[in-house]
């Protein structure tokens, strides 16, 4: 089995275990709110779920992130490195896309290369040398040939899809002493950390070393993104960004503090150990 054949089951496979995950947990919601009839309804509303999880998951992480498509007129240069890279990569091109934000960051998503998307913010753009934002678009590319760009993208639309579900079970109970609002109440307090469980679970801190080490040899020069990381950090620290709590491991770089139940859903390692791995390959690419 080639690289890519075993890259693609593989994100298929962790694919199909969070969408079984998420079907499971609202059966089991279904059945604890009345009884085996919701719970067959919540098994409807999973596959629907499910569904539109899949085909409509990078549609759902650009909407979180307030993301807006951007044209090669807008932004040369950016269209300019992402071809460069593709061809490298032999990638088709991704979508591109702008987020209306001061933070610096940027992240890649979509089912499959060919339907793929990067997004990237108003501040990265602004922030870094052209080297950096290289390096930074490598590793996003370099997500996208793994095929991490799936899980990632399912991973966040099913996070937030349980976590809006709490919110919907506690508006529909109303009365706190009835069931939907005694269900909506616990799953206020429960299904975050389970979201988060999810995530953690299906998202490993080794892509992101996979997907450093190989942006890093895309571009041949290690040192551009291990500094743009650096320079990313700080300005991700100076300005917070408000996201979906779900949506955080997308990110190159956590876009908000890690404390309380934010601290739940991070996944990305520290940047340090990142910048170590990435300054020792520099002999090896020469």
């Amino acid at each position: 089995m080639t690289t890519t054949k075993r890259s693609t089951f593989g994100a298929g496979l962790r694919t199909t275990i969070l969408l079984a995950t998420l079907s499971g947990l609202l059966v089991a919601i279904g059945f604890a709110i009345n009884g085996p009839s919701t719970a067959l309804l919540f098994l409807f509303i999973a596959a629907a779920m499910n569904m539109g999880s899949y085909f409509f998951s990078d549609k759902i992480a650009l909407k979180m992130s307030r993301a807006e498509p951007i044209s090669e007129s807008e932004a040369p240069r950016l269209y300019q490195i992402v071809r460069e890279l593709c061809t490298r990569a032999d990638l088709p091109m991704p979508r591109l896309y702008m987020i209306p934000v001061d933070q610096p960051n940027a992240f890649a998503t979509g089912r499959n290369p060919k339907h793929s998307a990067v997004a990237v913010t108003r501040g990265i753009t602004q922030l870094l040398s052209e080297d950096e934002l290289r390096g930074v678009l490598g590793h996003e590319l370099t997500h996208v040939k793994h095929r991490d760009i799936l899980i990632t993208s399912v991973a966040a639309s099913i996070g937030a899809a349980i976590t809006y579900l709490g919110y919907m079970l506690m508006w529909f109970g109303g009365d706190d002493e009835g069931p939907f609002g005694l269900i909506g109440s616990l799953a206020l307090v429960l299904l975050a950390p389970i979201a988060a469980s999810i995530i953690q679970l299906s998202i490993s801190r080794q892509r992101e070393f996979a997907a450093d080490a190989g942006g890093a040899e895309m571009t041949g020069n290690p040192e551009s993104l291990a500094s743009a990381l650096l320079r990313l950090e700080e300005g991700a620290k100076a300005i917070p960004m408000q996201v979906n709590q779900a949506a955080e491991p997308l990110y190159i770089v956590k876009p908000f503090s890690g404390r309380g139940v934010a601290g739940l859903f991070s996944t990305h390692p520290p940047i340090e150990e990142r910048v170590r791995r990435l300054r020792q390959m520099r002999p090896s690419l020469g």
